[in-house]
């Protein structure tokens, strides 16, 4: 990703990279899959990582991912899940997308 910065993937994030970004977080949603509950990686997926905002910071530090306030209140009615149990799995599952978007990315 030699060719792009910060101020251009945001202005092209959901134009040009879009294909890269669901590929990227389809890969993530897979590896946690694998590795914890499916019904509460679904859920994360589906009403977190959703609504999360990729961005990158450059080569030096990759990508960091935003994620919607109060992400336990978003699971309410899917999952049933202890906070501390979630903020662990949450924390593993942005690393994990993270790593995800640097591969996808090539950075």
């Amino acid at each position: 990703m030699d060719d792009i910065d910060p101020e251009t993937f945001e202005a092209e994030k959901y134009v040009d990279y879009f294909p890269q970004l669901q590929q990227a977080y389809r890969n993530a949603f897979e590896r946690m899959n694998e590795r914890y509950d499916s019904t509460l990686i679904h859920g994360i997926d589906q009403t977190v990582l959703s609504e999360s905002e990729p961005f990158y910071e450059g080569d030096d530090e990759g990508f960091r991912v935003e994620l919607p306030d109060d992400p336990a209140a978003r699971l309410e009615g899917v999952v049933v899940v202890d906070d501390e149990k979630l903020e662990t799995i949450l924390d593993h599952y942005v690393e994990t997308l993270r790593e995800e978007l640097r591969a996808t990315f090539g950075v």
